[in-house]
C-alpha cells in the first residue's frame, strides 16, 4: 500500500515539473533522440556527444522524470541537500518562463526504473528518433508486483513493456539491437521506420586493460579504455544514425571518456592495473564486462565482484548465474563481496571447481587488506557491483588525484560510506 501511494506521489510531483518545463522545451523545439536500454545509455550518449557536438544538448545525469524536466530548463537535480526540492518548486517555474537551448538537438537518455517512468517520459518528449540498446533485469525488483498482478507472466516481459513505450511513442525512426525476441514484439506495428543492429557485422574485436579496437565495415574505432564487445551495437547504431541525418560518421573515439565506474581504467599502486566498473550492476552488465575480461590480452586477471541489488524476486537465481559466467573467465582470483555473491555466486564457482581461487567477505574493508596482501603488482584487476567497491579501487589508485573519476563521490555518499566505517 506504502509502495503504491510513493509511486503515484512519484508521478504527480513529477507532472508538477514537466507542466512548467514544457513551456520551455515548446519554445526550444528541439530534434529529440531518445537513447534508452538497461545497459549502454550512457556510453551511446556519450558516443553521440563526440558525433554530434555543440549542435546538440545532452542529459548527463539525467535520465529520470526528475532530472529531465530540471534538465531542460538548466537545472540541476537534488544531490545534496533535501532542502534544495522548495528552492526547485520555485525556480523551476520562473525558469521554464525565461530560459531556453538553443541547439538543433537535444539528445536525452531515458531509464526505465520505474514502471510508468518510461511511458510518462515518453508520452511528452514524443522523440524523433528513438535508439535501444539492450534489454536486462536492471531495477527488477520494481516490476515484481506487476508478475504477481498477473500483468506479466515474468518481470522480463514486464521490463520489456515499459521500454516499450520509447518506440511506440517516436515519430520518425526506431533503432534497436536485433536478436531479442521482447524487443522485437515491441517494435511489431510501431509507425516510425525500424532499422536493425547485429552485432555480426562486426569484422573483429581486440581489447587491452587500457585501449580497444574495433573493426566495422566503415572503418576501424579505437578507444583509449577498455571496451565491452557489445559496444559494437552502438558502434553499428551511430552509422544508422548519421546515415538518416545525412552527415558523416565521426570514427576517432579515442577522446572518448567513459562516465565514472564504467570501465574506467586507473593506475594502481606497484603497477596494478585497476578497471573500474563498479557504478552498478545487472546480469547482463555482468556477462558484458565478464566476455570482455575473457578476451582481454592481459596476464594475471583478477575479478572483485559485489552483490547485485534491485533483483527482487529473482535474486538468487541471477546471483547463481553470475557464477557460472565468472566459472567462464580464465582468472587467477575470484574476490567475492556482500552477503548474495556469498550466498549463490560462490556455491556455483565452488560446484565449477574454483573454490580454492575464490574467497568471500561480507565488507569491503576486509576485501580490500586482502587484496592489499596478496596483489603483487603485475595484475590486471576487474571491480564489478555494489558494496562500496569504488572505496576499494580509491585505496588502491596510484595517483590519490583520480578518485574523481570515482563513481559516487558527492558528500551524501561519502557519508553512507562513512556509516560503514569507510573512510
Amino acid at each position: 500500500m506504502i509502495s503504491r501511494l510513493k509511486k503515484k506521489l512519484y508521478l504527480i510531483a513529477a507532472s508538477y515539473f514537466r507542466f512548467w518545463s514544457n513551456f520551455s522545451l515548446k519554445r526550444w523545439k528541439p530534434r529529440v533522440i531518445a537513447v534508452t536500454g538497461s545497459v549502454g545509455k550512457t556510453t551511446m550518449l556519450r558516443m553521440l556527444e563526440i558525433q554530434l557536438g555543440k549542435k546538440a544538448h545532452y542529459s548527463h545525469n539525467a535520465n529520470s522524470a526528475f532530472g529531465i524536466a530540471f534538465d531542460i530548463v538548466g537545472l540541476k537535480g537534488v544531490t545534496n541537500s533535501k532542502w534544495r526540492w522548495l528552492y526547485l518548486l520555485v525556480a523551476v517555474p520562473i525558469k521554464s518562463l525565461i530560459y531556453k537551448h538553443q541547439e538543433e538537438f537535444y539528445v536525452v537518455e531515458i531509464d526505465g526504473e520505474r514502471p510508468k517512468e518510461t511511458q510518462f517520459l515518453a508520452n511528452w518528449l514524443r522523440p524523433e528518433v528513438a535508439l535501444w540498446v539492450s534489454l536486462g533485469r536492471s531495477h527488477a525488483v520494481f516490476y515484481d508486483q506487476q508478475v504477481k498482478n498477473g500483468l506479466f507472466d515474468n518481470v522480463d516481459q514486464a521490463i520489456a513493456h515499459e521500454f516499450g513505450y520509447l518506440p511506440r511513442n517516436t515519430k520518425k525512426l526506431v533503432i534497436a539491437t536485433s536478436g531479442n525476441h521482447l524487443i522485437n514484439q515491441q517494435i511489431e506495428d510501431i509507425s516510425a521506420e525500424v532499422r536493425m543492429v547485429d552485432i555480426k557485422d562486426l569484422q573483429s574485436y581486440e581489447v587491452w586493460a587500457d585501449k580497444t579496437r574495433f573493426s566495422l565495415k566503415a572503418g576501424r574505432v579505437e578507444f583509449s579504455c577498455p571496451m565491452p564487445e557489445e559496444v559494437a551495437v552502438q558502434l553499428l547504431m551511430l552509422e544508422k544514425l548519421v546515415e538518416y541525418l545525412e552527415i558523416d560518421l565521426e570514427l576517432n573515439m579515442y577522446q572518448f571518456q567513459p562516465a565514472p565506474g564504467r570501465n574506467n581504467f586507473l593506475p594502481g599502486k606497484k603497477g596494478l592495473k585497476l578497471i573500474d566498473s563498479s557504478y552498478n550492476a545487472h546480469l547482463i552488465s555482468m556477462k558484458s564486462i565478464l566476455q570482455m575480461m575473457q578476451k582481454m590480452k592481459a596476464d594475471h586477471k583478477w575479478l572483485v565482484i559485489g552483490d547485485m541489488t534491485e533483483q527482487g524476486a529473482g535474486e538468487a537465481d541471477q546471483h547463481q548465474k553470475l557464477g557460472e559466467e565468472l566459472a567462464k573467465v580464465e582468472a587467477e582470483r575470484y574476490v567475492l563481496v556482500g552477503r548474495r555473491v556469498g550466498n549463490y555466486t560462490k556455491p556455483a564457482l565452488e560446484k565449477a571447481g574454483l573454490g580454492e581461487k575464490t574467497v568471500h567477505f561480507d565488507h569491503a574493508s576486509k576485501a580490500l587488506d586482502y587484496l592489499k596482501s596478496e596483489l603483487s603488482g603485475k595484475e590486471t584487476v576487474l571491480f564489478k557491483g555494489s558494496q562500496y567497491l569504488e572505496w576499494i579501487v580509491e585505496k588502491l589508485l596510484a595517483d590519490p588525484g583520480d578518485k574523481v573519476k570515482l563513481p559516487r563521490q558527492e558528500p551524501s555518499a561519502v557519508r553512507r560510506r562513512a556509516k560503514w566505517g569507510l573512510k
